[in-house]
């Protein structure tokens, strides 16, 4: 019985370092090679999770310049200073943001306008229906596209003397300070036809259209109000 013990010992030893051997080839082999003419199976796609798509309401103001290009009728009255110059002042502005690349909203701007000296304080104000049309191009800064219409006003220390309607088309670029905080730079072109009026001067200033080039550094927040 006592030489049984050391071979019976001897022959499981063997058997398990065997087992364990075969164990650990099977684990490092590679896969068998696919058989000839027949193509590999496809590896996994990774599944994408979908875009995320917010809505915002975006406001902010913006400093504005305008320069007048031709002032028409307006200025046409013999012996009298053009009371249209350029203007400078400030606008504030709120809309809707989509999803996509649209924006619809209005904007109120005040700007001290030269009066060449017959108005003590000429403020010209407009209030507009804007949209804004933002593709997207993947990078932080992106281009746009505008277009809207509005109202003026026109008179001495905030007065309204005359007034009118206009339209605008421009285009600019914004930058995304962070998701919800952007700085842009806008420049547009506004036709407006302004009603006849007589100034404080005595001055008839017919009706006409006037043509101003507008200029615009924005600042803008955006606060989400849905998402999809």
């Amino acid at each position: 019985m006592s030489a049984r013990w050391p071979l019976g010992l001897l022959f499981c030893a063997a058997t398990l370092v065997s087992a364990v051997a075969r164990a650990e080839t099977e684990a490092v082999a590679p896969p068998p090679a696919p058989a000839p003419g027949v193509a590999p199976p496809p590896a996994p796609e990774r599944v994408k999770p979908p875009p995320l798509h917010v809505e915002y309401f975006q406001y902010g103001v913006a400093i504005v310049a305008e320069t007048n290009l031709d002032a028409g009728a307006v200025c046409d009255t013999e012996g009298a200073p053009c009371i249209l110059g350029g203007a400078g002042g400030l606008a504030i502005r709120g809309g809707y943001r989509s999803a996509g690349p649209w924006y619809i909203g209005g904007a109120y701007q005040f700007a001290k306008m030269d009066s060449a000296n017959l108005y003590r304080l000429g403020i010209f104000q407009q209030l507009r229906v804007e949209m804004r049309y933002m593709p997207d191009i993947g990078l932080r800064a992106a281009p746009y596209v505008s277009w809207g219409l509005g109202a003026l006003a026109y008179g001495n220390e905030w007065g309204v003397e005359t007034g009118g309607g206009l339209a605008f088309g421009g285009v600019g670029a914004e930058f995304e300070l962070s998701r919800l905080a952007l700085i842009g730079f806008g420049v547009v072109y506004r036709p407006m036809l302004i009603a006849g009026w007589t100034d404080t001067a005595g001055a008839v200033r017919a009706t006409g259209v006037a043509h101003f080039l507008g200029a615009e550094f924005q600042f803008e927040l955006r606060s989400e109000i849905g998402r999809r």
